[in-house]
């Protein structure tokens, strides 16, 4: 998920350094039918852009999901949720 995010802010000349793009993760395991499951996601993107960025940021951040190979295998199977802060540089 990232990764397809990167790209599409990379395709409107956001950077996306380490030091400037992350994704802190977590779940929520659960036993459905005595087997223990995966049954969310909570994805937090932090992301230091230029201020005149933030629109464009913001509208890849709304259409990345439809595009990503790792989210779209898991939909329907797993709640993802998805938050982006982003502060300027």
């Amino acid at each position: 998920m990232m990764g397809t995010f990167a790209a599409m802010l990379a395709k409107k000349r956001i950077p996306t350094p380490a030091e400037r793009f992350r994704a802190d993760v977590s779940g929520d395991i659960e036993a459905v039918d005595g087997v223990l499951k995966i049954t969310r996601i909570a994805v937090r993107y932090t992301l230091q852009l230029a201020s005149d960025k933030r629109d464009e940021a913001q509208a890849c951040f709304k259409t990345y999901l439809p595009g990503c190979p790792a989210a779209q295998s898991v939909i329907g199977c797993i709640d993802i949720t998805h938050t982006l802060e982003m502060t300027d540089r």
